[in-house]
């Protein structure tokens, strides 16, 4: 990415900006998670990570549902909002996004454009996966076509190719080209975008990144948890992006709360205590909580991001939310300037042995878990 000539994505990152950031959750913690595809789309999707959105493979066994996608809150807040997804995956829309299902309210897209893996027909599968580029370039113009002409409220635009190169070949010249090859899908994207909001005078967001990196050895592979199959990008037109963006290595479960902020998507707070992910526009009180614990205290750690204000710190015992999907139960254990960056707490005020915190700022909430291996 930052090698590769990228023209489009430099003019949209020019315009808001570019960071490299990270999934995988917390490594060698209990939210760690598979650097692997689907898993990651549906840290995009909901905010979390794999301990409470529950897809581990792309097999997408077991999606926890009580954990809303970005889709589902709009739809849930704004019946009327329209929502579109161009994708090839039929599953991301099936299966991640649950359209028709009782556990997401059958929730239902206005618009879809997918599943053209399925059709060996239009698309005979090759080895070397150019029916996978053929399928993206028809995504990618149909995706610009409605964009332009429709102007869907939310949509999900998903391009396959550089990750089927990357397996076959690698590292090298053959993934270069991949990478300005989607830089040249993402363009006519940004030119339907680019449309809208000078002639309908509309405010646009565009978020690009990826759901994993690859492996150090050759750029084959992913899965593991290793720094380079941790590290992804982000590139935005997203303006006021705030420190946390510009100076940090943010996460991929950051984009749907900044999503949520933008469009002045109020997320009911029982939900809220869930995500993973801070906004990166606006204002942010603490971002990077952490837990370690001593014989008889655990120390509750996050970084400051205002020299001054208060964090509450809350507590639960319970976990609810994750089984039946009903608010937990949290108490108010204690204060903190925000500048301290740190509270300690006597064991024996906690409920249990496993305990969900919540730092609560001025601006945005954190949440941290106390488990036993």
């Amino acid at each position: 990415m930052e090698r590769v000539n990228t023209p489009n994505l430099d003019k949209i990152a020019d315009e808001g900006g570019y960071s490299r950031g990270f999934t995988g959750g917390k490594k060698g913690g209990y939210s760690e998670t598979p650097t692997i595809s689907a898993v990651g789309y549906n840290s995009l999707l909901t905010g979390t990570w794999a301990n409470k959105h529950n897809v581990w493979g792309n097999g997408i066994e077991e999606p926890n549902y009580r954990y809303w996608t970005i889709f589902r809150f709009l739809k849930e807040a704004r019946p009327q909002a329209k929502t579109a997804i161009f994708s090839t995956w039929l599953d991301n829309r099936t299966k991640l996004i649950g359209e028709g299902l009782p556990e997401t309210d059958a929730i239902k897209l206005d618009y879809h454009f997918d599943g053209f893996e399925l059709d060996t027909v239009s698309f005979p599968h090759d080895l070397d996966k150019r029916y996978i580029l053929n399928i993206d370039n028809l995504v990618s113009y149909e995706a610009a076509h409605y964009l332009k002409t429709s102007a869907p409220d939310l949509s999900w635009v998903y391009l396959e190719y550089t990750d089927d190169v990357a397996h076959r070949y690698g590292d090298g010249p053959e993934m270069d080209r991949a990478v300005q090859i989607a830089d040249e899908q993402v363009g006519r994207i940004w030119e339907a975008i680019d449309f809208r909001r000078k002639n309908f005078e509309e405010d646009w967001l565009i978020f690009i990144t990826t759901d994993h990196g690859r492996t150090l050895e050759d750029g084959k592979d992913h899965g593991g948890q290793s720094a380079r199959e941790r590290e992804i990008w982000i590139v935005t037109n997203a303006g006021n992006l705030n420190s946390y963006f510009q100076n940090e290595k943010p996460a991929l479960v950051d984009i749907i709360p900044t999503i949520a902020r933008f469009m002045n998507l109020e997320i009911p707070q029982e939900q809220e205590m869930e995500l993973d992910g801070v906004s990166l526009i606006g204002p942010l009180s603490i971002i990077q909580a952490d837990l370690r614990e001593t014989e008889h205290e655990i120390i509750l750690t996050w970084k400051p991001m205002e020299p001054e204000g208060k964090v509450e710190i809350w507590a639960s015992g319970e976990n609810q939310f994750k089984t039946t999907g009903q608010p937990d139960s949290y108490k108010l254990i204690g204060e903190s300037d925000a500048d301290l960056g740190k509270f300690r707490i006597q064991k024996k005020q906690l409920p249990g042995d496993r305990v969900k915190f919540v730092l609560k700022g001025e601006h945005n909430l954190l949440g941290i878990w106390k488990v036993n291996d």
